[in-house]
């Protein structure tokens, strides 16, 4: 897996229009861990495409008629098989944060990545997403202005409104496994 033009090679890219330019001269300088699952808790299906291309149907479950007309997407989301599917360049402003907050900077859409992992707040996720997080986040290290200190997640930003990733995401692990990579 590489990057070319924002764009990592090698995975499944379904493009949204959920997104802008960034500010002038704005790199991505924080990664943000979210967690997503359509319906709630269940895996696997075409929604998360559907939501973050404008095209979930209202009517294909009684949970969409209250968010089929966001327009919100992550850059990345990675499946529960480890699976990596692409909306969004990372030289582009997804709409993945909301109302958010970083260091007492505002919109962290304007300066930041958002990663979904497929998954809930209280599930435990998979050894092939932590992989295929690790082999992102490294990626994303190499090529952007990004520390590991600036990693962090959705309830850390929007605390008022998020609670995911979730205690079910194991930041010790995660932070292990980027650890082991670099040395």
């Amino acid at each position: 897996m590489k990057l070319q033009d924002g764009w990592l090679t090698d995975v499944r890219q379904v493009p949204s229009s959920h997104c802008n330019a960034r500010p002038d001269n704005e790199a991505p300088s924080l990664l943000v861990i979210h967690n997503i699952s359509l319906p709630p808790g269940e895996f696997g299906g075409p929604w998360i495409d559907r939501l973050f291309t404008g095209t979930l149907p209202a009517d294909a479950h009684p949970y969409f008629a209250e968010i089929a007309a966001l327009r919100v997407a992550a850059h990345c989301l990675i499946r529960r098989d480890g699976e990596i599917v692409q909306y969004v360049s990372f030289d582009q402003r997804a709409w993945h944060a909301g109302v958010s907050q970083f260091e007492g900077r505002e919109n962290c859409n304007d300066f930041s990545i958002g990663i979904e992992l497929e998954g809930t707040d209280s599930d435990p996720y998979t050894e092939a997403q932590y992989r295929a997080l690790q082999r992102v986040t490294q990626l994303l290290l190499q090529h952007y202005p990004l520390t590991p200190s600036r990693i962090t997640g959705h309830s850390d930003i929007a605390p008022q409104r998020k609670t995911d990733p979730g205690p079910a995401f194991d930041w010790d692990y995660y932070k292990q496994l980027l650890t082991q990579q670099q040395s």
